[in-house]
C-alpha cells in the first residue's frame, strides 16, 4: 500500500484482500479464520482495513495491532486496488469507494437470527445483511452456515437470491474439536474436579442477561457453595465499547472478589464453553452453540422481539427451560444439571437438535471457505493438505480473582452409626448482601458462622468474624500460639483463631484459653474448614476430640481432633 509499493516488498504477491475491521465481534470473526484459510501462501497480501465509523469501535485498532496485522487507515482504503475484500460486518459503507471487487461478507454470529438497531437509521433491521446497494452491485456473496438460510434470506430480502455459499461455520467446527480438550480448560479456569462450572454469557443491550439482572453473577456467587461451584461469565464486546472496561468492572466488583472468572470476549469463550456444566444465556450465539454442543441451559433473558420466528434461535427460545428471577437460584441450577443427565428427559437433546439444525457440513468449514476465497480470488487452491482444524486455545480469565478469604460458613452435624458427620458448605462474604435466601432457610444449616483471613483487605469482616485463620503457616507450636494469644487480644468477638503449622497439621486456640490440634486423614489442609469442624463442635456442645467424618462437595474426609496446650498457658477443663 501506499507509493511505489513494490520496492518495498519482500513476498511478490498475485493479489491483494483487504479485510475491513469495524467492531470487535466482526474482527475477531475474521481474524480467527483468514489466517488458517490464506496458511502458507505468499501470493496473497493481506492487510486489513480500520472502519472507525462504528458506535462500537473501542478496542477494534488494540485487537489489530495486538496480533501484528497491517492496518490500513480508513481514508486510504478508498485509494487501494483489492482483488477481494473480506468482512465479517454488513454495515462498513462498501460503495462509496467505486471498487469493482467482489466482497465476501461472513457471519459474526449465529446465522441469520436477530433483529438489531440500524445505524443507518431509527428502524431495526435483520443482522447479517449488506445494504440493498451493494446487493444490487451484485459484488457481495453472503456465507451461510447451512441450506435453510438461503431461503430465509431470499424471502427478506429478494436481493440475496443466488448470492449466498455454503461455507458452514468454522467456529462450530472448533468448539466440536475442542471437546476432547474439556479437561485442559478446566485446569486452565482453576476448575477443580469436584466442582461444577456455571458458565453466563450476555448479549447487549437491556434484554440481555445481564442488562435483564446485572447482580445475577454475585447473586449465582452468594447461593452456589464455591467447593462445589465455579461461575464464569462472558459479555458480548458492544458492552465495554458502549460503557467502557472501568464501568463494567465496576458493576462486577462484588462478583469479582467472591470469585468471578471474567473470559475476554475476544478470545477464551469457546474453551469455557466446552469446560461448562451449565450455560445460563439469552438469544445470544454463544447460547445457540452451547445448545448444540449439549450443554445443559437456562435462559436467564430472552428478547422474543429480537429473536426472528421462525428460525432456529427463536425455536431455542420457545422451549429452553427459563431462570426464575424471582426465586433461589440454587435449586433452580441443581434441577438445570439434572436434566441434563437424566435420560429420561429429552429437552437437552432436543435443544441439540435445534443447535445443530443451523449448522451443514460440520468439520468442513474452512476448507469449504478455502475453496470460496481462491474461487473469488480467480486463483487455485494451495497444493497440500486443507487447512488445519484446530481446537480453542485454552482460556485466560481477566483479572484472575484471588481465592475468597472471607465466607459465611454453615455446618451441620449428624449422629451416625459411625460417629458425627459434620457438612461444610461456603460462600462468599464478599456477595452474601446479593442472596435471595433467607438464613433460616439455608439447606445446610443449622450453624452458621463468619470465618476470615487475618490479613483480609476488606476490615470489615475480620472486625466481625467468629473464626479468623492465618493463611501462612506457623513455623512451630510456639509461634503459633503466639500469633493465636495475639489475634485474639486484638479481635474481642473473635471465638476462635486457627493456624497451620509445618508438618503439623492444624492447631486452634479458643477465647476460653482451649487449645486443639485438627488434622485430616486425606489431604484437606484448608485451615478455614477444619476450624469450620471445631467450630461446629463447639455450638453443638460436643467434646473437642476424637474422630468427626468431614464432607464438604463431593469430599469425604476423617478429622481428628485432640486436645493440646497451649504454650505458657494451663490447661482448662474441658
Amino acid at each position: 500500500m501506499g507509493e511505489d509499493p513494490e520496492r518495498w516488498q519482500t513476498f511478490p504477491g498475485e493479489r491483494l484482500v483487504v479485510a475491513v475491521a469495524r467492531t470487535v465481534t466482526s474482527t475477531v470473526r475474521v481474524l480467527d479464520v483468514l489466517r488458517p484459510v490464506l496458511r502458507d501462501d505468499p501470493r496473497v497480501h493481506l492487510v486489513f482495513a480500520f472502519d472507525p465509523t462504528s458506535a462500537f469501535n473501542d478496542g477494534v485498532h488494540a485487537l489489530l495491532r495486538s496480533v501484528g496485522a497491517r492496518v490500513l487507515p480508513w481514508h486510504q482504503f478508498a485509494r487501494s486496488d483489492p482483488h477481494l475484500i473480506v468482512t465479517a460486518t454488513e454495515n462498513a459503507d462498501l460503495t462509496e469507494a467505486h471498487h469493482d471487487c467482489p466482497v465476501l461478507v461472513l457471519p459474526h454470529g449465529v446465522g441469520f437470527h436477530k433483529v438489531v438497531p440500524d445505524s443507518r437509521s431509527d428502524r431495526d433491521r435483520l443482522a447479517g445483511v449488506v445494504p440493498d446497494a451493494l446487493l444490487r452491485s451484485g459484488r457481495a456473496r453472503l456465507a451461510i452456515s447451512h441450506p435453510d438460510q438461503a431461503a430465509q434470506l431470499a424471502a427478506a430480502h429478494p436481493a440475496t437470491a443466488g448470492r449466498t455459499l455454503l461455507v458452514g461455520d468454522p467456529c462450530y467446527d472448533a468448539l466440536l474439536d475442542g471437546r476432547a480438550l474439556r479437561a485442559r480448560y478446566r485446569r486452565a479456569l482453576g476448575v477443580r474436579d469436584e466442582q461444577r462450572l456455571i458458565m453466563l454469557s450476555s448479549t447487549w443491550r437491556d434484554h440481555s442477561v445481564l442488562g435483564r439482572d446485572a447482580a445475577l453473577p454475585a447473586r449465582l456467587l452468594a447461593e452456589l457453595p464455591l467447593d462445589d461451584y465455579a461461575v464464569a461469565l462472558v459479555t458480548h464486546p458492544n458492552i465495554t465499547s458502549a460503557h467502557g472496561g472501568y464501568t463494567l468492572r465496576s458493576h462486577l466488583d462484588s462478583a469479582h472478589d467472591a470469585g468471578l472468572l471474567t473470559i475476554p470476549p475476544t478470545a477464551g469463550w469457546q474453551a469455557t464453553l466446552l469446560a461448562a456444566d451449565l450455560l445460563i444465556g439469552d438469544h445470544g450465539s454463544v447460547t445457540f452453540y452451547g445448545a448444540a454442543l449439549g450443554t445443559p441451559l437456562l435462559l436467564g433473558a430472552f428478547s422474543e422481539d429480537e429473536a426472528v420466528a421462525g428460525t432456529p434461535m427463536a425455536e431455542l427460545g420457545r422451549i429452553a427451560p427459563r431462570l426464575r428471577p424471582d426465586a433461589p437460584l440454587r435449586p433452580q441450577v441443581e434441577r438445570a444439571l439434572g436434566l441434563g443427565r437424566s435420560a429420561g428427559d429429552d429437552a437437552a437433546e432436543r435443544l441439540r437438535k435445534i443447535g445443530e439444525s443451523a449448522f451443514a457440513a460440520p468439520g468442513r468449514a474452512l476448507e469449504l471457505l478455502r475453496t470460496a476465497v481462491y474461487d473469488l480470488l480467480d486463483l487455485p487452491e494451495p497444493v497440500g493438505s486443507p487447512p488445519p482444524r484446530r481446537a480453542p486455545e485454552p482460556p485466560v480469565p481477566r483479572d484472575r480473582p484471588e481465592p475468597a478469604t472471607a465466607c459465611f460458613v454453615h455446618t451441620s452435624l449428624a449422629e451416625e452409626p459411625g460417629g458425627p458427620r459434620i457438612s461444610v458448605e461456603r460462600v462468599p462474604a464478599a456477595v452474601a448482601a446479593f442472596s435471595t435466601v433467607a438464613q433460616d432457610d439455608a439447606p445446610a444449616g443449622p450453624f452458621r458462622h463468619l470465618s476470615c483471613a487475618d490479613d483480609e483487605w476488606d476490615r470489615q469482616w475480620p472486625e466481625s468474624a467468629s473464626a479468623l485463620i492465618r493463611r501462612t503457616p506457623a513455623g512451630t507450636a510456639v509461634s503459633a500460639d503466639r500469633w493465636i494469644d495475639d489475634t485474639l487480644a486484638r479481635y474481642p468477638g473473635c471465638l476462635l483463631a486457627v493456624t497451620t503449622v509445618a508438618g503439623r497439621g492444624c492447631r486452634a486456640g479458643l477465647r476460653d484459653g482451649r487449645t486443639v490440634e485438627v488434622s485430616a486423614t486425606g489431604l484437606l489442609a484448608d485451615a478455614a474448614v477444619l476450624a469450620a469442624v471445631v467450630y461446629t463442635c463447639l455450638r453443638a456442645r460436643r467434646p473437642l476430640e476424637g474422630f468427626v467424618t468431614l464432607t464438604l462437595a463431593d469430599r469425604t474426609e476423617d478429622v481428628v481432633l485432640r486436645p493440646t496446650r497451649r504454650t505458657g498457658r494451663p490447661q482448662p477443663p474441658a
